[in-house]
C-alpha cells in the first residue's frame, strides 16, 4: 500500500482527505487551492507533485483506446483485460 498520496486541488480538504491520512499514517502532497489559504500551513513536496504530470499522461494515452475509454466491456474481468493489453501495447511502443 501506498505511503503518499499525490492529489489535485480538488482534494484540499481538511476533514476528508488530509485529516484521514494523516490519522493512518500517510503524507498528502497537495498543493493549497489558491491565495485565499495560508501556503506556509500546508507544506507539500513541490519536485514529487511535478512527477504527478507522468500518471495523468498515462491515463490520457490509455483514454486513446476507445473500448477503454467508453468501457465497452460489461464485466470488471474483460475491462480490466482490455487495459492490460492497451498498456502493454504503450509500453512496448
Amino acid at each position: 500500500m501506498a505511503g503518499t498520496l499525490i492529489g489535485d486541488r480538488g482534494y484540499d480538504a481538511d476533514g476528508r482527505v488530509r485529516d484521514v491520512l494523516a490519522a493512518s499514517g500517510k503524507t498528502a502532497v497537495i498543493p493549497p487551492r489558491g491565495c485565499r489559504r495560508d501556503p506556509a500551513r500546508f507544506g507539500y513536496d513541490k519536485e514529487l507533485y511535478k512527477q504527478r504530470h507522468k500518471i495523468e499522461n498515462s491515463f490520457g494515452r490509455l483514454k486513446d483506446y476507445r473500448a477503454v475509454a467508453t468501457r465497452y466491456d460489461k464485466t470488471a474481468r474483460n475491462f480490466l483485460s482490455g487495459v492490460y493489453l492497451a498498456a502493454t501495447i504503450l509500453w512496448i511502443d
